[in-house]
């Protein structure tokens, strides 16, 4: 038996005239593909447009990156386009207009891009076509709304951070004075709802834009939302939350949009979602079309118990917000692969794709209006979100490092898998189906290495079906996307 020293050995001398496949016997481990394990029809990749969007909805250039699948030249790289199709758009709560003699109060530590201009000025009208309303701030981010959807975007969410700053208790979108305590004044339970329907209502009929959800609240029980914050935020209870809702559903249908889904409530991570969610009540949660959620729990959490809480509940299940700074793409991957394999969502949001520091999957400073090259975790998302597409069915890979999707309409097979091991060949065993293509068939595999190395390399034939399984090797570190053609279930 070959071991994985003298394997190791081997492949320094010349392999390049044979087939990956006639190595099969050295392959380090083997996983099945099932056929019939349904995780859901996927819904589809995005980005929220808030804040890299307010800065830079100007360019084609980064629509094209984002949200089509063209190949895009920027700076010395070729870009594979992302081809998202999500875009959640943010309502904004700032303005710096008096009412009154009273005006916005703003943190000493706000930063500037993170500052969404907000429409409803003042409190003297709910009419949108009335002074008090201004349809025309925040162009950019409306801009980038726009290409996304003239690329192939068909879903958007309207989502707020905070209330309009004259709805909060101390007239202050970062949060109250202490960021455990909620900001949105009673009285305006009903205009923080009339705020986002108005929206809703005036994009559908003016923007070209039917928003297919709306979510009132983000991370609503995180403590951090406070007046010297640095970005809009709004804490609300559990109770709040619940008498929001009926209101926001109330004011959706009275605009004729009653096809307009309810999201909620965008908690930050896994484990507090459950809680929110156990506690909101059965009345207040009969309003709620999908369940949102956020990854900022990485590795951590009950992605699994939030997955069995939502599906027994009947609702759609979103990672809406994901974000961290390894640029790398590891923790990306990783992450990502967790949410698919336990979590369940059905659809999947990247926060920032614009941002320093390495949050961003380029390199950006929104409030300098200046753009880097794209990071290694840029082409990790490539992996998924290029090959992965909307109306694909997941199904369950056999490990927690091997994403399978079936295309039913095209017979087509997609594998994700990342190796974090030695090098070593992974097989992928196809029996489970009925027909898994021909021998010989090519398998197109795309790779890339997270931290450095491949970006996004194409090998379209030098892996190829034998039998019922096909295999390829893995370096350390590497993530391979796989199509296989002329798969039935």
């Amino acid at each position: 038996m070959l071991t994985r020293a003298r394997l190791l050995s081997a492949l320094a001398a010349p392999l390049i005239l044979f087939p990956t496949n006639t190595l099969l016997a050295a392959a380090d481990y083997s996983t099945t593909i099932s056929s019939s394990i349904d995780w859901g029809t996927w819904e589809g990749w995005g980005t929220s447009l808030a804040w890299w969007a307010a800065a830079f909805g100007d360019s084609d250039d980064l629509a094209d990156i984002f949200f089509s699948l063209d190949t895009v030249s920027w700076g010395s790289q070729s870009l594979p386009g992302l081809g998202f199709n999500i875009g959640r758009y943010n309502a904004g709560a700032c303005s710096w207009n008096s009412v009154d003699g009273e005006s916005m109060a703003v943190s000493s530590n706000m930063i500037p891009s993170r500052q969404i201009e907000g429409y409803w000025l003042d409190w003297d009208s709910s009419d949108p076509s009335s002074s008090s309303w201004d349809w025309y701030v925040d162009e950019q981010q409306r801009n980038m709304m726009w290409k996304a959807r003239d690329r192939g975007a068909n879903r958007f969410e309207l989502f707020s951070n905070s209330p309009m700053w004259w709805m909060c208790y101390n007239h202050n979108p970062s949060g109250a004075d202490d960021g455990g305590e909620d900001n949105l004044q009673s009285w305006n339970y009903q205009n923080h709802a009339v705020y986002l329907a108005t929206i809703a209502k005036y994009a559908a009929d003016n923007w070209g834009i039917d928003f297919e959800t709306v979510e009132a609240f983000n991370e609503p029980m995180s403590g951090w939302w406070s007046s010297t914050g640095t970005q809009e935020g709004c804490h609300f209870e559990a109770s709040t939350q619940a008498a929001v809702l009926p209101l926001l559903r109330q004011e959706l249908d009275s605009r004729g949009l009653a096809g307009a889904m309810i999201a909620a409530s965008d908690e930050t991570n896994y484990d507090v979602a459950v809680s929110t969610y156990s506690s909101l009540g059965d009345a207040a949660l009969s309003y709620v079309d999908r369940i949102n959620v956020h990854g900022y729990q990485g590795s951590g959490g009950r992605r699994d118990v939030l997955y069995d809480y939502t599906s027994s509940a009947g609702k759609i299940l979103w990672n809406s917000e994901y974000g961290e700074s390894d640029a790398t793409g590891e923790s990306l991957v990783r992450n990502l692969m967790l949410d698919l394999r336990l979590l369940h969502p059905t659809a999947w949001v990247y926060w920032q794709v614009l941002d320093g520091s390495g949050w961003g999957l380029i390199d950006a400073d929104n409030d300098a209006a200046s753009v880097g090259a794209a990071t290694q975790k840029y082409f990790c998302v490539a992996q998924f979100a290029r090959h992965i597409r909307e109306g694909m069915t997941i199904l369950d890979g056999g490990l927690g490092n091997v994403i399978p999707a079936y295309d039913e309409e095209n017979h087509k097979l997609v594998v994700v898998a990342a190796n974090w091991d030695d090098a070593q060949y992974i097989t992928f065993d196809l029996s489970a189906f009925s027909t898994a293509g021909a021998d010989g068939q090519p398998v197109p595999r795309w790779a890339t290495h997270v931290g450095s190395g491949d970006q996004y390399v194409s090998y379209p034939s030098d892996t190829v079906v034998s039998g019922s399984s096909f295999w390829s090797y893995f370096e350390t570190g590497m993530v391979q996307t796989f199509e296989v053609e002329n798969v039935y279930l």
